[in-house]
């Protein structure tokens, strides 16, 4: 199996490559470079060592916990102070500061010329590929730190304790291991879970869209597109499957062997009953998020939309993307129930999953559809998963297309052509061009698609820190500031329709504090996070980002 053997070495990697930390000098746990770069299969081996951890799966599912989609009950998880807007120098939640990744690669980038290669091509792969992850990493911690130091090879931990580069000087070095991959990487990857060509453009091409370089932006887009490797799967929940791990819509996801290399944050997503956590769930917000079957907005005149019956006759990707209260589920005990989570006790027996009736029972009474549905595709006890989350897809490629057309206001067809595409997989009407009608209009709409398109994996809050109103504030400035509410009311299991199921009880003074998740505040240094305080240890000529000294 080519899945199995990327991990086979990796395991080998995990000798080879370099140490856990990048100041670090003598690791005892590894080979040494200089007695392993002999043959191929050394290069190959620390090459790979370069993707254990990189695309971080775990972060790729809890992200959106830091956006108004999702929550995460627990603190010591590190999502919560993203999403209440707790961080601070002594709080810095879950952190991307790590320059373990970087170093492998510069220890790839540094030895590979002592290796004969029987194929010059495949060299040149495996240089593009560790410039390409180094550009990634790199990307990740410029986007969420704001400025970083640019590590070369060193000898000692002094050589490594080097000032902060901007954040425009890291965008450079990005650009340039991007370009350098892109005239060395293979077409095709050489086996899954590989970066290849269209990985290296998916990168470069949500690096360009995230700093408003939209021209930059949509030529990598467009180049994804010419390579005529990737197509929208025609089966939407299909991509969120273990069945659909070789779906041609799937650019880059990370790679799972259960009992080898398996995720077992996928117990994270589940509800207490079935013997999860509830530590990754989505919000009232996103269910708000969602059209009418008619196109028409729940709050436009006309719409339909009745509040006591929030999930009848809604968008269908609604229920494609989260379960909620009413619909119908298959637990682990292998027995069809109805899903409730607005009742304290079912027929006079206490519910387990009632939002307060443990830790692990989700506190907004959903939780994700993605990657949880059938839940009998995992093993009972919820761990060392194959679970493969994505990290680009085909859908994100068309969306940033469709953005970026908005945006300068040019080729509006082809963006609602891209927009009807995804609305019509799942079952979905077009959008409607007489009330879609402005650049204003537009922009509102195709941030929408893309929220509810991308939902639960992990873009929501660097597209708020992105995305401005009219005033030029970010969006996050008013989507992550207020109170975090969910549903409260009862479920009706003999009511034949599962959308209609569910009562929800109208807001009242009386019921706030039920209601009441938590309180959420956001400030414009929320922008970027705070340093870790051991990094500024380890390296005192680190800076601590503004707001947080």
């Amino acid at each position: 199996m080519k899945r199995l053997s990327i991990y086979l070495l990796a395991g080998v990697a995990l000798l080879s490559a370099s140490c856990s930390d990048f100041l670090d000098t003598a690791p005892h746990d590894a080979l040494s470079p200089s007695t392993t770069w002999k043959t191929e299969a050394d290069a190959e081996s620390f090459v790979v060592g370069c993707y254990n951890g990189l695309w971080d799966p775990g972060s790729i599912l809890y992200l959106d916990c830091g956006s108004d989609l999702g929550y995460n009950n627990f603190s010591w998880e590190g999502w919560r102070p993203w999403g209440d807007g707790s961080l601070s120098s002594s709080n810095t939640g879950a952190s991307f500061y790590s320059f373990t990744i970087i170093r492998r690669c510069n220890t790839v980038l540094d030895n590979i010329d002592n290796v004969e290669f029987k194929s010059e091509e495949k060299k040149k792969d495996l240089i593009a590929q560790a410039k390409a992850i180094r550009a990634y990493k790199y990307f990740l911690m410029n986007w969420w730190y704001g400025g970083v130091p640019i590590i070369d090879s060193y000898l000692t931990a002094e050589e490594a304790q080097v000032p902060r580069n901007t954040e425009e000087e890291v965008r450079k070095q990005i650009a340039q291991d991007l370009d350098d991959a892109l005239a060395g990487i293979n077409t095709v990857p050489s086996e899954r879970g590989r970066i290849a060509k269209g990985g290296v453009l998916a990168i470069k091409m949500r690096e360009a869209l995230y700093y408003g370089e939209w021209q930059k932006a949509k030529e990598a887009a467009q180049a994804i597109i010419d390579l005529k490797q990737y197509e929208l799967d025609p089966d939407f929940s299909n991509l969120f499957k273990l069945t659909g791990v070789d779906s041609k819509e799937i650019i880059i996801a990370d790679q799972r062997i259960p009992n080898t290399f398996g995720l077992g944050t996928i117990g994270q997503m589940y509800n207490n009953k079935d013997a999860g956590w509830s530590s990754i769930v989505p919000t009232q917000n996103l269910v708000d998020m969602y059209e009418m079957k008619s196109g028409l907005r729940p709050e436009e005149e006309g719409s339909g939309y009745d509040p006591v019956h929030p999930f009848a006759n809604r968008d269908p990707r609604l229920a494609l993307t989260i379960l909620y209260p009413g619909m119908d589920w298959i637990g682990s005990d292998g027995k069809q129930r109805v899903i409730n989570t607005l009742d304290k006790s079912i027929d006079g027996s206490s519910n387990a999953d009632y939002m307060d009736a443990a830790d692990n029972s989700s506190r907004t009474g959903m939780i994700w559809a993605k990657y949880t549905v059938p839940l009998s595709q995992y093993s009972a006890s919820l761990d060392n998963e194959n679970t493969c989350p994505i990290l680009f897809r085909y859908a994100e490629v068309l969306l940033t297309i469709a953005e970026i057309d908005i945006e300068k206001n040019e080729n509006l067809e082809e963006a609602y052509s891209i927009l009807d595409q995804l609305r019509a997989r799942c079952g979905h009407v077009a959008v409607d061009r007489v009330k879609y009608n402005t650049q204003e209009k537009l922009r509102e709409l195709v941030r929408r698609e893309r929220c509810i398109e991308m939902a639960g994996e992990g873009l929501r809050r660097a597209d708020l820190l992105r995305w401005k109103d009219q005033n030029g504030k970010m969006l996050a400035e008013t989507r992550l500031n207020g109170t975090l509410y969910r549903m409260i009311g009862t479920v009706n299991v003999n009511e034949p329709d599962r959308d209609l199921r569910a009562t929800v009880d109208t807001p009242t003074a009386s019921n706030e504090s039920l209601r009441k998740i938590e309180d959420r505040a956001f400030r414009t240094h929320n922008r970027y996070l705070p340093f870790p305080q051991a990094e500024l240890d380890k390296n005192p000529n680190l800076k601590q980002n503004e707001g947080y000294e």
